[in-house]
This record gives structure tokens, C-alpha cells and sequence, in this order.
């Protein structure tokens, strides 16, 4: 069952008498419903609803820990103190740096990985929902390579800002929040969240991640991936002839359709929505040229 170190993961401390509702009336996530040992994704966004932050957050006594990138920590914890104003909220860096992960796909690992979760560890729910039992720690608690998750995620079609998408440039949609349990359309008002939800009710979230195969290596983070020439998406996160990609899935499902080739760079590649999506391409030419 393999065991990896994050060594670029950074963690925060969020406590206080307010912590659930400062934070409940400020991130995506509905962490009332958050299970003592689930870890789920979200975001803090800007007011126009795009990612300023990304993060996991899973509960810790009576508070919350958020683990994020390290290159985002800082600025993480400056923002959330702007916003605290005078709610009872006490905001800190953990001195523990890097987090470790640890999953099993077969029934043997799956106990095992659960295992994980009576001594710290959380269940990533992204992983969940695509079936595999992967659990988080702080520190470290392993040693297998950071290529095996990086794999594992591009696998399962689970992006991360840096390799996949920008901070300020993608939607909660683009990323599959709405899906993976990152963003919530029940809770009350959050930063971004009119604009997330207008897209939510009008069905207008066209951009997603997929999962990008080729019969050769991938070329590079950034190549862009087209169509008949036009552009339909960015590649992400690329190991081997595997990587992510976020995509316009109108455009790309209309290519398909049309038996168009998709290539990324001078590279044909096949696409694929993440099964878990339950999300499908669409085939309309009308929805391409929208």
C-alpha cells in the first residue's frame, strides 16, 4: 500500500468559538456536514467566483486544519485574518510541514488505508467519490515516490492549482467542485458564491477537467490542445502518456462527434471525463460555437 510524503503541503489552524460559522459563511465548503475523519476540498473565491485559494479542510477537536500549498499558506492566512474582523477566531500556521497520503484499491488496502484514519489520519473525499480509499496525515509518513499520487490523481481525473490550473483563472466548476463535495449550493451566502451559483442553475459551466491519454509521451504542462486547429483546452498535470487537461467539453465533444482529431501540441490524445463526474460531452455544433 504505498505511503508518500507531500513535502510542499502547509497547514493551518482555525479555532475559536466562530471557527465553523467565520468559515462556513466564508469558503465553499459545507464543513457542518463534515464527518470527524473526512477531509474535503474547497476554495476561498474571489467576488467575481473565480479560485483565489485552494485548499482541504477536515476538522480538529473543536476547530479546523486546512492544508494547502505551501506557496499559498501566507497569503492563505493574511486573507482570513482580513476577514475575521471581531469573531471569536483564533488563526495559526501548524509548525508541521508536509502531509502525508496513503490509499489501497483492493479490499486488503482499503482496510488498510482506513486503518490510517484512527491514528490522525482523514479520508480525502475526492478520492472517495472515485472509489479508492486514500487517507491524509500531517508530517511524514512515508517514503514512496510523489510521482505514484501525482499518477493516482491524474488517473482520476482530481486537479490541483500550479500543475493544472491558475489561481484567479478558473471557476469551481472548471476543477469539479461541485462535484467532489468542494462546493455547496444549500449553505447560505459565501465570497463568489451568487456568481457560482448562477452558473450552478443556468448549466452554463462549460470549461472541466478531463483526463488526456496518448500512445506517445504528453508534451509539457501549458501545451495547448486543439481541434481542427482551434483551441479547446490547456494540458495540466502530464505523467507519461497520461496528464489532465481543462477543456472547453462543448467544443471537445463536438470534435469527437465529428471524428476531428485531438491533438496537444503536434500529439494526437483521446479524452475522457472522470467516470466518477457522471458528467458526458456534449455533441450539439450549436453548444461548440457558444
Amino acid at each position: 500500500m504505498p505511503a508518500v510524503f507531500l513535502k510542499d503541503r502547509s497547514l493551518l489552524s482555525v479555532g475559536g468559538a466562530d471557527a465553523q460559522s467565520f468559515l462556513q459563511n466564508l469558503i465553499t465548503t459545507d464543513i457542518t456536514s463534515l464527518a470527524s475523519d473526512e477531509a474535503r476540498p474547497g476554495a476561498l473565491l474571489t467576488p467575481q467566483g473565480k479560485i483565489l485559494f485552494d485548499f482541504m479542510i477536515w476538522q480538529d477537536g473543536d476547530g479546523y486544519v486546512i492544508e494547502t500549498n505551501a506557496d499559498q499558506r501566507d497569503g492563505l492566512l493574511k486573507r482570513l485574518t482580513m476577514y475575521r474582523l471581531r469573531a471569536a477566531v483564533t488563526l495559526a500556521l501548524v509548525a508541521e510541514e508536509g502531509v502525508s497520503v496513503c490509499w489501497g484499491e483492493d479490499e486488503d488496502g482499503i482496510r488498510d488505508a482506513e486503518s490510517v484514519g484512527d491514528s490522525r489520519g482523514v479520508r480525502d473525499s475526492r478520492f472517495a467519490k472515485a472509489g479508492i480509499a486514500l487517507t491524509r496525515r500531517p508530517g511524514r509518513h512515508g517514503d514512496g515516490a510523489e510521482a505514484l499520487y501525482d499518477a493516482l490523481r491524474i488517473a482520476h481525473g482530481i486537479a490541483i492549482s500550479g500543475s493544472d490550473f491558475a489561481l484567479q483563472d478558473a471557476f469551481p466548476h472548471d476543477v469539479l467542485l461541485d462535484l467532489n463535495g468542494g462546493l455547496s449550493f444549500k449553505k447560505g451566502c459565501y465570497v463568489g458564491q451568487e456568481v457560482v451559483s448562477r452558473m450552478q442553475h443556468r448549466g452554463t459551466a462549460r470549461r472541466r477537467v478531463v483526463t488526456v491519454s496518448a500512445a506517445a509521451a504528453l508534451p509539457g504542462t501549458g501545451t495547448e490542445i486543439t481541434a481542427a486547429g482551434k483551441p479547446v483546452g490547456t494540458l495540466g498535470s502530464v505523467a507519461g502518456g497520461s496528464g489532465l487537461a481543462i477543456v472547453r467539453i462543448d467544443r471537445a465533444g463536438a470534435a469527437m462527434a465529428e471524428g476531428t482529431p485531438l491533438l496537444a501540441g503536434e500529439t494526437p490524445v483521446a479524452l475522457a471525463l472522470p467516470q466518477w463526474s457522471g458528467l458526458v460531452f456534449p455533441t450539439s455544433s450549436d453548444e461548440a460555437s457558444a
